[in-house]
């Protein structure tokens, strides 16, 4: 029997039933989303079909409205039917998997179960999303049959975002099922899978809740402010920027009191127990109902003044009383933004002697101590723990990664030194002589499994290929501080950019040209991807502007067309190189780092894409190919025929568009609608997997017998195309749309992007567009507005509107 989802079953539609229900649409799966009949219908309402479905209608607009958006394309909605639970049920029967998603109250599970029991088909999948009720008293009493076929589908908020999915297995959930949903939640849905054990809050929120309330705990007794802890646990230890209180405004205060109530109230043997029995200070902002984010006030909030300038405020926790956000530092901090890798930005925080450096120090030991005593109790191996954390907290490292980069046995000796227990296992280990937690071999990664004393390899999916692990197994062929090409197996290659990020300078534009020779010589193909961390993360941010920007001022224009030739000639050998070449792009994607993936034979998408050509921010446009090959894009979309009888301007409007209002994507399925992936381009859920996957598609156009394309002239708007564009920007021009500049800029793309000087239907070569892509850069480079809208992003990271 092969298995499949066809249609899924969402019930309950809050803000995760929603968010699941726009990732299986976003997947391709038809999906019937549930809730119940509203308890106030007014007598003429009770049969009324829109009255009764309100509750549910008002969860898919709520999802349709979210922002960041839940959906990768809106238009995947159509996907979704809707119900309620009185006068739909019976259509579960049509359902391959049912996703239970309703209040965590295990009386109210429990009598949806039974009736759902009673309708879902022999063999299909049932799964609860429940965070924390144990699933053995939820199915206890039911059926064999349903049994084998339910577990806990753990999704993380907002759901198209979170990697973490945690499956927990019921006793009885039959091997074959576990597998499938496992294959399909990494392939199809893109998630991180870890395998969590029937405990409360299973993996991921058993540690986190646990790390906020010991933070929470020692801040009390230090004398912390929320500031000052914030900026503590944020990049400096690999972090994500929300850190804690940021953080818990964004899930909301009530729900993370709910979750370490749980682990109050379920884990009586815990030898930290007390750490998740919440200081009075959060019921107190509970009462009043200073929830965070949806409250719009928790630890944080904004103010206006009169003047509609935004203030930051932030919490006393003492007072209960906001004060104007002063951002603290500690020398601890100021060493760590002195260093480049995070191993050493952590050394500085967690070795330091001030008064930040001390209380980091006790709160990550603490944690230290509570992931080593969690296994095997929560999860069978220290990967598990690691994976949840940086899957469903966006941390850099997890626990036990980070206590590796400090230093097993440094800090058991401090913990020992300071009276703290070093957990058993961790001491056991050191025993044996055994250092870390990880290692690496022959590009392959250990973990140190506490059940056998001994290594094991870190299991990871058939379809991923680790530049890390190729570069481990000393497979790096070629080396600069900016670039590094490595041979990822099979005689494909990957060119890895790995500058701040990954913005293009002229030394990665001399490493394409010389990884192409290299390739050529000794390869079957190309792969131009990376594995920089972030979420989303940045393939490429674009070009480096700092050295632009150096040359503008410094009026060497005659250096900025030569670059310019050098970027536009090794874009061009990508293009009709003698091998296939596939970019793998995810995150963002933007500028320079747009042109390098519009150059390649094919792209291999991460599904979180935000691509576009934005050059016009920053008073330039695209000239490393990118006016002419997204004209391409739109141009090879119709077929040969088509292409030549079709009206242009319906084409050349849209493609102009996207440059001129520097039209980012937000989704790799809004970027196909963009134009900027093409029907032969492919999206990839699962982020972990592309490159690898870039590589497969590298082999089979090898395997297909790969034939470089043959360079063409291209059909072009021409002067018709630069006068609609002249129209139209007297238009936006006076209603005060766009400034002077701003024209002045879309003007010269326009003929830039139709060809020049020529007559509509023109044919123009290739190496004539990307002339006056270079000129038209040139002459921007000498306008005092583009320059001072270089140096306002530089300076602030914003765009300048002059």
């Amino acid at each position: 029997m092969v298995r499949k989802i066809r249609k899924a079953a969402v019930i309950g539609s809050g803000i995760m039933g929603g968010g699941i229900a726009a990732l299986l649409a976003g997947a391709g799966v038809n999906v019937l989303l549930l809730d119940i009949v509203p308890f106030d219908l007014k007598d003429e309402e009770k049969n009324d079909p829109a009255a009764r479905n309100r509750m549910v209608k008002a969860g898919l607009d709520a999802a349709l409205a979210s922002k960041p958006s839940l959906f990768f394309n809106k238009k995947d909605a159509g996907l979704i039917s809707i119900g309620n639970l009185d006068d739909d049920i019976e259509k579960l029967s049509e359902c391959d998997w049912i996703i239970e998603v309703v209040v965590e109250n295990l009386g109210i599970k429990r009598t949806l179960f039974e009736r759902v029991a009673k309708i879902r088909k022999p063999g299909s999948v049932v799964s609860t999303n429940t965070s924390g009720i144990p699933l053995k008293d939820i199915c206890e009493g039911f059926a064999q049959e349903f049994k084998e076929h339910f577990m806990g589908t753990h999704f993380f908020n907002p759901v198209r975002y979170m990697h973490l999915l945690e499956l927990i297995p019921g006793a009885e959930t039959l091997p074959e099922i576990l597998e499938f949903i496992a294959t399909f939640g990494e392939k199809n849905l893109g998630k991180g899978i870890v395998w969590a054990k029937d405990t409360p809050n299973f993996v991921g929120n058993r540690i986190g809740i646990q790390g906020i309330g010991a933070c929470m705990k020692f801040m009390l007794e230090d004398d912390m402010s929320v500031a000052e802890v914030d900026a503590l646990f944020g990049p400096a230890l690999g972090r994500p920027k929300t850190a804690i209180f940021k953080t818990t405004d964004l899930v909301g205060l009530d729900t993370m009191a709910h979750v370490a109530k749980n682990s109050f109230d379920l884990c009586q043997d815990d030898e930290q127990r007390d750490t998740m029995d919440l200081p009075d200070f959060i019921g107190k902002m509970v009462e009043k109902k200073m929830l965070g984010n949806k409250t719009q006030g928790g630890f944080y909030k904004t103010e206006l003044t009169p003047e509609w300038k935004k203030i930051r405020k932030v919490l006393n926790i003492k007072t209960l009383e906001y004060e104007d956000l002063v951002r603290p530092t500690f020398p601890c901090l100021d060493e760590a933004k002195k260093k480049s890798t995070l191993p050493e930005k952590l050394a500085c925080v967690l070795k330091g002697d001030d008064k930040g450096a001390k209380f980091a120090w006790k709160c990550v030991a603490n944690a230290f101590q509570y992931a080593a005593n969690r296994v095997p109790e929560i999860a069978g191996t220290i990967v598990e723990i690691d994976n949840s954390m940086k899957w469903g907290y966006n941390f850099e490292m997890g626990p036990f990664e980070a206590w590796d980069a400090y230093g097993v046995a440094e800090a058991a000796e401090r913990m020992k030194s300071e009276g703290l227990n070093v957990p058993a296992n961790v001491m056991a280990m050191l025993d044996k002589g055994v250092k870390s937690f990880y290692k690496l071999e022959n590009g392959i990664k250990f973990f140190y499994d506490f059940a056998a004393g001994a290594y094991k390899a870190v299991p990871v999916s058939k379809s991923m290929v680790s530049i890390a692990a190729a570069k481990g197994n000393s497979k790096t062929v070629m080396k600069n501080a900016s670039a590094s090409l490595v041979d990822i197996g099979d005689d494909v290659f990957c060119i890895e950019f790995h500058t701040k990020m990954n913005a293009i300078n002229a030394e990665i534009v001399d490493s394409i040209g010389e990884a192409l020779a290299y390739v050529d010589k000794n390869g079957a193909g190309l792969v131009i991807g990376n594995e920089a961390g972030g979420m989303p993360g940045a393939f490429s941010a674009g070009a480096d502007l700092s050295f632009v920007s150096k040359l503008c001022h410094d009026k060497k224009y005659a250096e900025i067309e030569a670059f310019l030739k050098k970027a536009q000639d090794g874009i061009q050998a990508t293009k009709y190189s003698a091998f296939p070449v596939v970019a793998a792009p995810y995150g963002m994607v933007l500028g320079g780092g747009c042109e390098t993936c519009l150059g390649a034979d094919k792209m291999v998408a991460h599904s979180e894409l935000f691509m576009g050509l934005v050059e016009i921010g920053v008073g330039l446009l695209p000239a490393g190919g990118g006016c002419m090959n997204l004209w391409k894009k739109y141009i090879n979309a119709l077929p040969g025929k088509t292409a030549k009888e079709v009206d242009l301007a319906k084409l050349f409007i849209p493609a102009f568009m996207k440059i001129a209002m520097a039209a980012v994507s937000m989704s790799a399925a809004q970027a196909q609608g963009n134009g900027f992936l093409g029907l032969a381009d492919r999206i990839v859920f699962n982020r972990d997997n592309l490159i690898g996957e870039a590589k497969k598609e590298v082999l089979k156009m090898v395997d297909d017998g790969y034939v470089p394309p043959v360079k063409q002239p291209l059909r072009v708007m021409g002067n018709a195309g630069q006068g609609m564009v002249t129209a139209e920007l007297f238009n936006m021009l006076n209603g005060k749309f766009m400034s002077e500049h701003d024209a002045f800029l879309a003007n010269r793309i326009a003929f830039v992007m139709s060809g020049g000087d020529v007559k509509v239907g023109s044919e123009v070569d290739e190496d004539t567009i990307l002339k006056l892509e270079r000129d038209a850069f040139v002459d921007f480079c000498k306008e005092e507005k583009t320059v001072a809208r270089i140096d306002h992003m530089l300076k602030t990271g914003k765009p300048l509107r002059n």
